[in-house]
């Protein structure tokens, strides 16, 4: 979105960042900062800073960063333009409506209409003369009325063209329906995706029907067909459900594998359960879900394919902060099954005996093992031993250390000895990544942000140098010279340069915060490198590293350890420490 770079100045200037985050996450000051816990990950210790003079933020955690705009965009999920627009409002400003921005806000305002004229289609073909056999269906499996109204799960008949025609009745195009995924394509003819299926509308958190899961009514395949990726929908980044249990009483969220596992827990009173859409848990799931909660049962199926999911999703969780525990089901292999069969007040208590994640840990591995035979047993007692020795707490190592101690028959001084051992052999393992880590610069210098790749690490140094400079101190540009965006190595680096060089030769403002078209993972990296390069304004060493880029432009070579080391020195006796 161009808006002009006048207009981003002024919406950066009226929303200093301490304000626009300390709307959402408390800050206490500490020295030119202020620091408090991250609202993207769920952590104890406060990691998550914010420079107000800078006007970035960035977190230590999960290195997300970036300025009042980008913060807008991560807590509410918002495009580049709806943030702008959120906190152009926020200050009371008029937003400049040039044709580049109502392209794209209308294109995705017209799919969110498309997309729930389709969600009200298929929900009254449910009701209609074509939706007998899915009615019936729907009963069978037991789904109420006020349930089905409340999740607007509909029908999508058996034709070809039954949905086309009646949302080109209703003006939208056939490039909008495929803009939408709502069709597919033949011969240059479009006809609807989804047919004879009973289908879920799939609502973001702000009450946008973004998509469709459409489940068959017989043994046809696909079972379950799901919205692709489109300008409103992205599946690893929402969850079925969740715009109705973020409201939950329930101090935790149940994680479970399908749409009717969540509307039938719903239907029971279980207002907390959600579900991932088509796609196994992700790293975005996971910090979605710490936004709303701080702790997740585990409810998948328990079949073999289920219990691996959890053993995946299990770290995932953990790293953002959730506490996990995992319910087992007996008798049933999903919570459709246990609610119908034995009803809420069962399932209640199985929910309140749900193991946490350790306990369901050391029986999967005591599930491998018969412990009758001798060989097995001690298989058991080292395999448990790995899993006890990453345990944070003493209490929590003694108390597990005793629970195997005594189903493997020895004791638990024996015990203990095993787990020390295990963790020394983790150590080593550590250390020996770390050193290969050491000893390769190359590869350790590498972003984490899998998005941006550093070719020519050795002129990537000197350009994220360059840009950290000049954001501190813009004068430094006018000794660039020549040098331009089209020189660095890293696209990303070049293109900031282009816009800092445009904006300092109109005398505009120059900070991370005005910075357009940049990603969230491009935003978050150059925020964590403002904050981890932290030394002072030194001209001789901008210089050293223009000249650098200049000498490496074109290049394409592959840049020894040696050198990287070499340049590594060379900065940190020019400008304090670079790590």
């Amino acid at each position: 979105m161009a808006f002009p770079p006048s207009f981003i100045d002024e919406v950066v200037a009226r929303n200093p960042i301490e304000d626009v985050v300390g709307q959402y996450v408390t800050l206490k000051r500490s020295g030119g900062n202020m620091f408090g816990l991250c609202p993207f990950h769920g952590e104890k210790t406060a990691s998550f800073s914010v420079a107000p003079e800078k006007g970035i933020y960035y977190c230590f955690g999960c290195h997300k960063g970036g300025g009042a705009i980008n913060f807008m965009m991560e807590i509410e999920g918002l495009s580049y333009p709806d943030a702008v627009r959120n906190l152009a409002q926020r200050a009371g400003m008029q937003v400049p409506e040039d044709d580049q921005y109502q392209s794209r806000y209308r294109a995705q305002e017209r799919l969110w209409a498309l997309m729930k004229e389709a969600g009200r289609f298929f929900h009254e073909q449910l009701y209609g003369p074509n939706g007998g056999e899915c009615l019936a269906y729907v009963q069978k499996r037991g789904l109420s009325k006020s349930i089905v109204t409340r999740f607007g799960i509909g029908f999508a008949p058996d034709s070809w063209n039954a949905l086309v025609d009646a949302m080109k009745k209703k003006g939208y195009t056939d490039q909008e329906l495929r803009d939408a995924d709502l069709v597919g394509e033949k011969n240059g003819r479009i006809y609807d995706r989804f047919r004879n299926r009973l289908m879920f509308p799939i609502i973001d958190v702000r009450g946008n029907v973004i998509g469709f899961g459409g489940r068959v009514l017989d043994d046809s395949k696909p079972k379950y067909l799901n919205t692709s990726e489109t300008l409103i929908f992205n599946k690893r980044r929402n969850l079925f459900g969740l715009n109705l249990a973020k409201k939950t009483k329930f101090p935790y969220m149940i994680l479970v594998e399908g749409n009717i596992d969540v509307v039938t827990l719903h239907q029971y009173g279980f207002d907390n359960a959600v579900a991932s859409l088509g796609t196994s848990l992700t790293d975005e799931h996971a910090a979605l879900l710490s936004r709303y909660t701080e702790q997740v049962v585990l409810t998948y199926d328990s079949d073999e394919a289920g219990q691996r999911a959890a053993q995946r999703a299990i770290p995932m969780l953990e790293k953002v902060g959730i506490r996990v525990k995992v319910l087992q089901m007996k008798d049933a292999k999903d919570p459709d099954e246990f609610l119908h069969k034995f009803g809420p007040d069962k399932f209640k208590m199985l929910l309140e005996d749900s193991a946490n994640r350790v306990e369901y840990q050391l029986n999967a591995i005591r599930s491998k093992y018969d412990l009758s035979l001798d060989d097995q047993r001690i298989r058991f007692i080292h395999e448990a031993a790995e899993l006890i020795c990453t345990l944070g707490s003493a209490v929590q190592r003694e108390v597990y250390g005793h629970r195997v101690a005594d189903a493997g028959k020895i004791s638990f001084e024996s015990m203990m000895l095993e787990v020390n051992k295990a963790f020394k052999r983790r150590l080593a393992r550590e250390k020996k990544k770390q050193e290969r880590i050491d000893l390769a610069p190359v590869q350790a210098l590498q972003p984490k942000a899998r998005s941006i790749r550093y070719d020519n690490v050795k002129s990537a140094m000197a350009e994220e140098q360059i840009l950290v400079q000049a954001l501190r101190e813009p004068a430094l540009l006018d000794r660039c010279g020549s040098l331009s965006g089209s020189s660095f190595s890293v696209g990303l680096f070049g293109r900031i340069f282009d816009q800092l060089t445009t904006r300092h030769s109109r005398g505009m403002d120059i900070s991370l915060g005005v910075l357009e078209d940049l990603s969230e993972e491009e935003m978050s990296h150059v925020a964590g490198l403002c904050h981890r390069l932290q030394s002072p304004v030194n001209e001789t060493a901008f210089m050293d590293c223009v000249r650098t880029v200049q000498q490496q432009s074109g290049r394409n070579n592959k840049s020894s350890d040696d050198d990287l080391l070499a340049l590594q020195n060379k900065l940190k006796e020019s400008k304090g420490t670079y790590q």
